[in-house]
């Protein structure tokens, strides 16, 4: 059956690909970026199942407008993607809030306002699901991304309290979490705080050095990634967790096998603490 999509942020990376791929397959889409103008080839290539719109996520009413958009267009709505989004780079020292607030407006605060906008549609047609971009910085801090990860652990946290709030209502979220994909997010969208400090260099100063040498040398391919995603939202058991590619993989087994010693090491004094 014909799947109704919503996604945002489809003028570049992940999203771009994966409203393409949406609309290739045949499934309605309302794509949105916030300059609907870079997605008018796509509506024009599939001129019966995609219709365009124009979405600032840190604009509530821009959110509700889109939603409401997507029902008159389609009928309702199945798939929500929160795909907007971008990085930073900076130590925690050196990133000022005129850089790192703005981040959990589009990271964060907009990707509530988006899902708090689509639930009353989703809650109409059950079976449907719930994708949130997280990353692999949603899986495991690293000394330069600091910011960026605590957006994306508040995705995580997020999107694991709301799976359990519908889940009973036959809707599901699935936690996308992708290792580095040849897009380009290494490019226009990471900023790079202003103010460097020699002491981190060997440590925060290594993401920039990161940045300026792998970006468009990236191993993932975004048409795999893809592939993945949709299968997932077909599955009628999706996963809550999904980790794209084998360095996302790799974070994911050095996090769990770290919090494992931790917790071993500590079990006996930390446990012992409720009141005798």
């Amino acid at each position: 059956m014909k799947k109704t999509w919503l996604i945002t942020g489809c003028s570049s990376g992940l999203g771009q690909h994966l409203a393409r791929a949406v609309a290739a397959r045949g499934d309605q889409l309302v794509a949105t970026a916030r300059n609907p103008e870079t997605l008018r080839d796509l509506a024009q290539e599939f001129p019966q199942t995609v219709r365009v719109c124009a979405l600032d996520v840190t604009r509530p009413e821009m959110a509700t407008a889109a939603v409401a958009f997507a029902t008159e267009a389609f009928g309702g709505l199945d798939v929500l993607v929160n795909n907007a989004g971008h990085g930073l780079f900076g130590a925690i020292e050196e990133t000022t809030p005129d850089e790192y607030r703005p981040l959990f407006d589009v990271n964060v605060f907009g990707l509530i306002e988006v899902t708090r906008a689509a639930l009353p549609v989703l809650r109409q047609r059950r079976g449907g699901r719930i994708v949130n971009l997280s990353s692999g910085a949603g899986i495991a801090g690293m000394a330069g991304s600091g910011y960026y990860n605590a957006s994306k652990f508040a995705v995580e946290g997020l999107s694991e309290a709301l799976d359990q709030e519908v889940a009973p209502l036959g809707l599901r979220v699935i936690i996308v979490e992708p290792g580095p994909f040849r897009t380009a997010f290494l490019g226009r969208s990471i900023t790079v705080a202003k103010r460097q400090i020699g002491d981190y260099g060997q440590t925060a100063g290594q993401r920039r050095v990161y940045r300026d040498s792998n970006d468009g040398k990236q191993a993932g391919d975004p048409a795999k990634a893809i592939a993945v995603i949709l299968k997932a939202v077909d599955s009628e058991n999706p996963p809550l967790h999904l980790p794209l590619g084998p360095a996302a993989h790799a974070m994911a087994d050095r996090k769990l096998a770290a919090f494992r010693k931790d917790i071993d090491a500590w079990r006996e004094l930390a446990i012992a603490t409720d009141f005798d």
